[in-house]
């Protein structure tokens, strides 16, 4: 699981902003949302422009670095923060994986070349590498000098850990594949003007070919109805059909085109939670940008039932509720800091009270 983010000079954050998952309170309801003593499900709200999708496209930095999954074509492009191009972005992660501590920290160029990297592991440095030095581990990784050599200059800008990965033989439980393996499972999407993802699958799919091709019509169908009362008659598809088409009075319409954009979002979000399943962090920006306030809180109890970690954006206020999550998993970001709701008022927050209102009437602040 991830504990811990933080990260610097990164687009809008001229600062170091820090993002602690740790930092879970005695609350006795709604504990689904607590895992591992981390926090496993959250809402994080804002006001427009406070930096809420780039602090979760900061957060899949790691997957640019270190996975071959799909990535943005563009994100280098104001990768740092604009009044300090010429210094680092740095990059910091702590992860628990089964009880084993990684603390995984990195920088980069704002052309997105690296530049620095250090690997800990229950607190021992297993290596660190800058421009001036580099020093790792021999017990667990010895090498010949003209290796350490060359990755100590490192002209290709090679990750550290990519390539201990591929140049030696590990053990299943080895924390460097237990990071390797939760980062290609991480998965950031959102569904606005044009359909964006980064990580966990490496090609783009059609949605209504990936819906055919799996047989899935049915249970789409059964989702539609299930989470927002939409009954819709879909044509059964041939097997090397491409497209959907539903009966309107007999007569087949492609789907599309009378589907709403809410409805082609849910789309988008059926065809994510089929493949969640293989996840380890979810973070879904504006998620419900285009749904009805009762359709946001039924995908949200979809979406927080996967044992992975799921966080996502919004500007709904409706989901600050105790009948949703807690106070310490939903978070306010503003002013370059991220924070639980419970630790943005000295006031003692119970399961009776109602957040949102709380939070329209300014109980709440960075």
């Amino acid at each position: 699981m991830l504990r811990k983010f933080a990260v610097t000079n990164y687009r809008g954050f001229e600062k170091r902003i820090e993002w602690d998952l740790t930092k879970i309170r005695n609350y006795e309801f709604n504990d689904f949302a607590i895992k591992n003593k981390t926090v496993k499900n959250g809402i994080i709200v804002g006001q427009n422009g406070c930096g809420k999708s780039n602090f979760g496209l900061s957060i899949f930095d790691i997957v640019n670095h270190l996975s071959q999954k799909w990535k943005k074509p563009d994100y280098y492009v104001n990768f740092a923060f604009a009044g300090a191009q010429k210094k680092t972005v740095d990059f910091e992660y702590t992860f628990d994986f089964s009880g084993t501590a990684v603390e995984y920290n990195y920088s980069k160029t704002a052309q997105g070349v690296l530049k620095k990297e250090q690997l800990k592991v229950n607190e021992i440095q297993i290596f660190f590498r800058n421009e001036s030095s580099f020093e790792i581990d021999e017990k667990l990784f010895p090498m010949e000098e003209n290796t350490r050599n060359n990755l100590a200059q490192n002209a290709n800008s090679v990750s550290i850990v990519n390539f201990l990965i591929t140049s030696y033989p590990l053990a299943e439980d080895n924390a460097l594949l237990q990071m390797q393996k939760f980062v290609n499972s991480m998965l950031w999407f959102r569904c606005l003007e044009e359909r964006e993802f980064i990580g966990l699958e490496t090609n783009a799919s059609l949605l209504d070919e990936y819906i055919i091709n799996n047989n899935l019509v049915k249970d789409f169908s059964n989702f539609l109805k299930e989470v927002s009362d939409q009954e819709f008659s879909f044509v059964p598809p041939n097997p090397h059909d491409k497209q959907l088409f539903c009966y309107i009075k007999g007569a087949p319409i492609p789907f599309y085109l009378i589907a709403s954009t809410g409805t082609r979002s849910l789309q988008l979000m059926y065809f994510w939670i089929k493949h969640m399943e293989q996840a380890s962090f979810v973070f879904v920006d504006e998620f419900d940008a285009f749904y009805h306030f009762k359709l946001s809180r039924t995908v949200c109890r979809w979406l927080f039932k996967l044992d992975c970690q799921v966080f996502l954006t919004s500007h709904n206020t409706l989901l600050l509720t105790n009948d949703l999550l807690r106070p310490d998993c939903n978070f306010l970001i503003e002013d370059n800091t991220i924070r639980s709701l419970h630790d943005c008022t000295p006031k003692e927050l119970r399961q009776g009270h109602n957040i949102e209102k709380l939070y329209r009437g300014g109980t709440f602040g960075l």
